[in-house]
């Protein structure tokens, strides 16, 4: 063979995909949900979106100044942060509080460890959990219409049953991002088909949740067990959860089989937290929990090397 082979170092993978461009590619698909938060809760969803993503900007800014770093903020991955944030507040929080959120999930979370490609969890959910433990009232009043009410996960934790229609659409009361499933879908979609996100988390997360969810129904004896599935897959941030941030390339095994096993984790976690917790919602308690578990899953999952074990032969 007169042909030679350019053998460089690592990595080999090339991609034409730059951070920007990837951050920017969510962003696009988070805004159908963003569009319907607005419409449905006003001017003040508006604002609180403005807010959160200004204050992420300004807080990477800053702490990369005073870290003595080469600002970041160009990459967009703070006004993912920001924007992701926003859509996890109830649209009745007041607007400093998104900011003390944005400070928490830039500075504590992201910038002290490192920064992007280096923080442990999901800076936007890491945000978010600090601000229902530390503003509980806050975070967890809702309202639509003008009118103060119990989310359908609430209601449907109560033992009653919540409007599957209007779940999907995204006419009801939560969190300014997460209540309407056809908006998030329209953005998965998106994420899907540019090949942004593996469909292996989110289906996996998706499909073994509702296995469990109609387990329970069954066991139950719910009266209706395909509406009650139908009811916790489009209620609370599931699929604002499972196609936006537990996909989230830092956080989440990059392995093929990782990621099935991280998917399953996560609807586990989810399905307890939900069932049997105190709280109606339990997906942002499940990703970050399952943040934690990702370099013990990518060790035991790091497919075996070409060649290794192989006997050798003299």
């Amino acid at each position: 063979m007169s042909e030679l082979m350019n053998v460089s170092s690592s990595p080999h993978v090339r991609s034409k995909d730059s951070t920007s461009r990837i951050m920017l590619d969510v962003i696009i698909a988070l805004l159908p949900a963003t569009g319907v938060g607005i419409y449905n809760f006003g001017f003040k969803a508006f604002l609180i979106i403005a807010v959160t993503i200004a204050s992420s900007v300004g807080f990477e800014y800053l702490s990369c100044v005073l870290m003595k770093k080469k600002p970041t903020t160009r990459d967009l991955s703070a006004v993912l942060t920001g924007l992701l944030l926003a859509l996890n507040l109830s649209p009745d929080v007041p607007l400093w509080l998104p900011i003390i959120g944005a400070a928490f999930g830039i500075i504590i979370v992201k910038q002290v460890f490192g920064g992007l490609g280096q923080n442990f969890m999901n800076p936007a959910l890491g945000a978010r959990c600090f601000l229902l433990l530390s503003f509980t009232g806050q975070m967890t009043s809702f309202t639509y219409d003008s009118v103060t009410g119990a989310t359908p996960l609430a209601v449907i934790k109560a033992g009653e049953s919540a409007d599957l229609t209007k779940m999907f659409i995204g006419t009801i009361p939560g969190t300014i991002g997460e209540t309407s499933a056809a908006a998030l879908l329209i953005g998965a979609a998106y994420l899907l088909t540019k090949r942004i996100i593996s469909p292996r988390i989110p289906f996996m997360y998706i499909g073994v949740f509702t296995v469990l969810i109609a387990i329970y129904a069954l066991a139950t004896g719910v009266a209706d067990p395909l509406y009650f599935v139908g009811e916790e897959l489009c209620g609370g941030g599931l699929m604002l959860g499972a196609f936006f941030m537990a996909t989230d390339y830092v956080t989440s095994p990059i392995t093929p089989n990782g990621k099935l096993i991280f998917g399953a984790m996560l609807a586990i976690l989810t399905f307890l937290f939900r069932m049997f917790g105190s709280s109606a919602e339990g997906v942002s308690y499940a990703i970050i929990i399952c943040n934690l578990f990702v370099p013990l899953i990518e060790r035991f999952t790091v497919p075996t090397s070409f060649g290794k074990g192989a006997v050798k032969y003299e």
